[in-house]
């Protein structure tokens, strides 16, 4: 494997684990907001809609978006540099 193969591989892995470092965050610290401030996310926002509730939904709505993120980058830089790469022989 050529060197630009591998520094295009170090990219794909770069953007990999940012992307799931986010979603742990964003997983892990709402367990730890259930775990540890039961009261606040408990709390009702209006009947029927409690913090936790909100909270649980924006999570999935994160997990779509960084999604989304990693689809357009893959298909606007990684895939067009990968082409590149196979059209050049390397």
């Amino acid at each position: 494997m050529s060197a630009a193969h591998h520094a295009l591989a170090a990219r794909r892995w770069r953007v990999a684990i940012v992307l799931t470092a986010c979603v742990m965050v964003i997983y892990f610290g709402f367990i730890a907001l259930i775990a540890y401030r039961k009261a606040f996310v408990g709390s009702l926002l209006m009947p029927g809609l409690s913090v936790g509730i909100l909270l649980g939904a924006l999570v999935i709505v994160a997990s779509w978006l960084l999604t989304w993120g990693y689809v357009t980058w893959a298909n606007d830089r990684y895939d067009p540099a990968l082409a590149a790469l196979k059209e050049s022989g390397q």
